[in-house]
């Protein structure tokens, strides 16, 4: 395989919603199924996320086990105008033992060097895709190729877990579901995969199931 093994992490409410309308995420889920995220980024290579959730959760997405992992996972951003903040808590916290890599994925002129954020240890990548290759997809083999990222855990947001599953680079899926409701003015834990019939839907075949406390974690593998 010439991109790593992709694991889609999901923590939502039980009508698939990752925040409010507001945007307020923290917590849906409990500590117990927190903690079993911790464990995923610790099995992983790299933890990817959207620009998007990076600056509406400002996370660290370090894992926070005891004791602590001598080397973090890569953690990456798809950040196709390079809008990572230098006083990001990822911009902060990115030094050699905790790497962090910006991906701007595009057809557009790489990234100006003065941009603030070269002022931090932040790894700033510009990827082009082949044509007809799929942003997500360009920037995996880019990880693999360059990084040696062999497996890669996907937290989110929601417009980069739908488009890893519309360029088919999801193998597994981990979702945890936490017994609350916010309705469809919340924020989806997917964007549209542009489904107009059922028969063209992505096939899921669940492996495990089992109760955190108040939450349910659920994973699936890839059908078909």
């Amino acid at each position: 395989m010439d991109r790593p093994r992709v694991t889609l992490k999901l923590a939502t409410s039980l009508d698939g919603r990752i925040a409010t309308a507001s945007g307020h995420s923290k917590w849906i889920t409990g500590e117990a199924a927190r903690r079993e995220v911790h464990l995923m980024r610790a099995s992983v290579d790299a933890v990817m996320i959207g620009i998007g959730a990076a600056i509406a959760d400002d996370p660290e997405l370090t894992v926070r086990t005891e004791p602590p992992p001598e080397q973090q996972p890569l953690r990456v951003i798809m950040d196709h105008k390079v809008r990572l903040a230098p006083t990001s808590r990822l911009a902060l916290s990115a030094d050699r033992r905790a790497a962090v890599l910006v991906m701007s994925v595009g057809e557009w002129p790489a990234p100006d060097p003065s941009l603030p954020l070269s002022e931090t240890n932040v790894t700033i990548a510009m990827v082009r895709p082949k044509p007809g290759e799929g942003e997500v997809l360009a920037a995996l083999r880019a990880l693999k190729r360059d990084h040696g990222v062999a497996t890669l855990l996907l937290e989110g947001g929601g417009i980069l877990a739908g488009a890893a599953i519309r360029e088919n680079v999801v193998d597994r899926i981990e979702w945890f579901r936490a017994p609350i409701l916010i309705g469809d003015d919340g924020r989806p834990a997917l964007a549209g995969l542009h489904v107009q019939w059922l028969e063209q839907a992505p096939k899921w075949r669940r492996v495990a199931l089992r109760e955190l406390g108040p939450d349910v974690w659920e994973s699936y593998e890839r059908a078909g």
